[in-house]
């Protein structure tokens, strides 16, 4: 695991596992984590490393409901989980699912953990909006096309955009269950004044990457997306096997997608 800070009140945790990142952002008296690392040594030492800082977690925010962006209950237990309302309505239509997956990917790995997964109560939150943290704001902004849900926060005064699964410099764009080509053209359409205006943007898998490295990403998946054919540096076999499964999905969408 990897943690660099990018701004006085920004930590990004890299997992050792698939380069998932988790933010902690802090303001005046509140921290807020965003998504989560998968293993469970990293989840464990996230409480540790608020301590170490002098920061006290407030609440938990996931940018999408794959079962790997929802962990943070496991590092920080009873402490409110906030998701997108299309996110929070994916997590009601399947009940247990991301714990479902999380036991799956343990069971693979020959993992252990200490408690399984409850995520509890989910707070829905609308967005386009923004959570109040300390007396600043977080901006959240709506993303689909890698799934069906999911939004984007921006912290303004730390210029930073963190997109969840979009933007990433080592996996391609990812058309997973309810995603779709067109929607995610439209995400990152969406997402390039942001990336504009930003000094730092966070991937949900790999290293953070300034606004100019951002945009030329932006650039290559669209162009992904339009050619279907993989850029020069995202090439290697599991970007070829999600490459395919994309295929396969774009295959069976409607003409108009």
């Amino acid at each position: 695991m990897q943690v660099v800070s990018i701004h006085e009140d920004v930590l990004v945790v890299r997992s050792a596992f698939w380069q998932t990142t988790c933010s902690i952002v802090h303001h005046g008296e509140e921290t807020f984590v965003i998504d989560s690392p998968p293993l469970a040594e990293e989840l464990e030492s996230l409480p540790g490393l608020l301590e170490s800082v002098g920061w006290s977690v407030s609440g938990l925010l996931a940018t999408h409901a794959d079962w790997d962006h929802l962990l943070g209950r496991l590092a920080f237990p009873g402490v409110a989980l906030g998701c997108c309302e299309t996110s929070s309505a994916r997590l009601a239509s399947e009940p247990g699912g991301a714990a479902r997956e999380l036991r799956k990917f343990d069971e693979q790995h020959y993992i252990e953990r200490a408690a399984p997964l409850s995520l509890g109560q989910v707070q829905a939150l609308p967005v386009p909006g923004v959570v109040e943290i300390g007396d600043a704001e977080l901006e959240l902004h709506p993303t689909g096309g890698h799934t069906a849900d999911g939004m984007a926060i921006v912290v303004p005064w730390a210029k930073l955009l963190i997109c969840g699964d979009y933007l990433s410099p080592v996996e391609i764009p990812m058309l997973s269950g309810g995603g779709s080509r067109s929607a995610y053209r439209a995400t990152l359409e969406r997402l390039r004044p942001l990336v504009e205006a930003a000094e730092w943007v966070v991937p949900g898998h790999g290293a953070p990457v300034d606004s100019a490295r951002a945009l030329a990403i932006l650039g290559e998946d669209l162009e992904y997306l339009e050619s279907l054919e993989l850029p020069l540096a995202r090439r290697d076999a599991e970007q070829q096997r999600i490459h395919a499964a994309n295929l396969e999905r774009i295959a069976a969408e409607p003409a108009s997608a």
